[in-house]
């Protein structure tokens, strides 16, 4: 605690530097919407930055921004779908794999990296940024911030770092016009969600709340080519062995989902963003090599990414590999409200910028959320 004293002293003098304007924070001439949250750890931001992907591409030019979190390399880039995960990160190659027509770059100076992407050729540069994982990137002010905080590590019942997970004062959620409360149980009691709501009152004072639950799509090959007849999820016994694989924040969801189907499970759980090392692939390989010929490995999908680039992968595990894609969904039918105020803040923000270039009118960008 007396760390996390210190810590907090540090921090809300950096905030305070932003308000007084003593450091700076720029605007940029198009919608820059932040996806973030106050805590260390997966709050599902990569699945929700995918949401607002799915939300938005069919009518804008979509560029995502983050800074490629345990990358070998520095400054900005623009991902294609060739780099692996110590090129650009796995979440980048993620969101490029799954979204090809996407602008996906990384770099860990969000303001040098929006101006990179503006300075494109006219038919190429984006309609629209999200930045992901940016909420203590200060020197850019988004038109738009959602900040997620996780059911099951929910903000206010947290403490800073390195006592807790809080990367900065639950006063941080001030700073976000929206805010979701993710990887709640899809059926989350009336009372319990009455408790949260009272509990984040003071945090969501003219500010929208939402409740999200993680989904599981079907799950795929990881080497689709090696695989000479596909298996779903729902086709895997009770008595089926698998080797499961986690390397993210919490691996519990994607536990106890695959647990569902088969119980005869051998976990192998990573720190999040792990990269593995030849000593870890012949370890579970150990496992695998005693495990009948219909047994599977199922990983997650940030570590489909990461094993996927490994060249000293086992061959006799490609056949028989496959990872499960996330998604979330509202609660409580609110997911058409959020997906029209989304829309609804992007155009009102893209028809202000060109109303500016002719009049120079005052912009808030609250107003988009009314």
């Amino acid at each position: 605690m007396p760390f996390s004293w210190i810590y907090r002293a540090i921090v809300r003098l950096r905030n305070m530097l932003f308000e007084w304007k003593i450091l700076p924070s720029e605007r940029f001439p198009l919608p820059v919407i932040c996806v973030g949250n106050i805590a260390a750890g997966g709050a599902g931001k990569t699945p929700f930055t995918e949401y607002l992907i799915e939300i938005l591409k069919e009518n804008y030019r979509i560029a995502t921004l983050s800074r490629g979190y345990k990358r070998k390399t520095k400054g900005f880039l623009i991902v294609n779908e060739r780099h692996t995960p110590i090129e650009a990160g796995d979440e980048a190659c993620q969101i490029k794999q799954k979204f090809p027509e996407v602008i996906v770059s990384v770099d860990e100076n969000r303001r040098r990296g929006i101006k990179k992407l503006l300075s494109m050729a006219e038919n190429e540069k984006p309609d629209v940024v999200i930045l992901d994982d940016a909420m203590q990137h200060r020197y850019v002010s988004p038109s738009l911030t959602i900040m997620l905080t996780e059911r099951s590590n929910i903000c206010y019942e947290d403490t800073l770092l390195p006592a807790g997970n809080l990367r900065e004062p639950v006063s941080g959620a001030y700073r976000s016009d929206m805010i979701v409360v993710t990887k709640c149980s899809p059926s989350l009691k009336p009372e319990e969600r009455r408790s949260i709501e009272k509990n984040m009152t003071p945090m969501t004072t003219n500010r929208l709340l939402y409740f999200s639950t993680l989904k599981y799509y079907e799950m795929k090959a990881l080497f689709p080519d090696k695989v000479s007849s596909p298996c779903r999820l729902s086709e895997i016994t009770v008595d089926e062995e698998l080797l499961l694989i986690a390397g993210i924040a919490n691996p519990q969801p994607f536990m106890e989902k695959i647990k569902k189907y088969s119980n005869r499970v051998t976990e192998f759980i990573f720190p999040d963003h792990y990269s593995f090392k030849r000593s870890d692939i012949q370890r579970m390989d150990k496992i695998f090599q005693k495990m009948p010929a219909n047994g599977k490995i199922i990983c997650t999908e940030k570590d489909a990414m990461r094993l996927k680039s490994i060249g000293s992968l086992p061959e006799s595990w490609k056949p028989r590999l496959y990872f499960l894609p996330t998604g979330i969904d509202f609660l409580y039918d609110k997911e058409r409200d959020f997906r029209e105020r989304i829309v609804k803040h992007v155009c009102f923000t893209i028809n202000n910028i060109r109303k500016e270039k002719c009049q120079k009118p005052k912009y808030q960008h609250s107003e988009s959320l009314d």
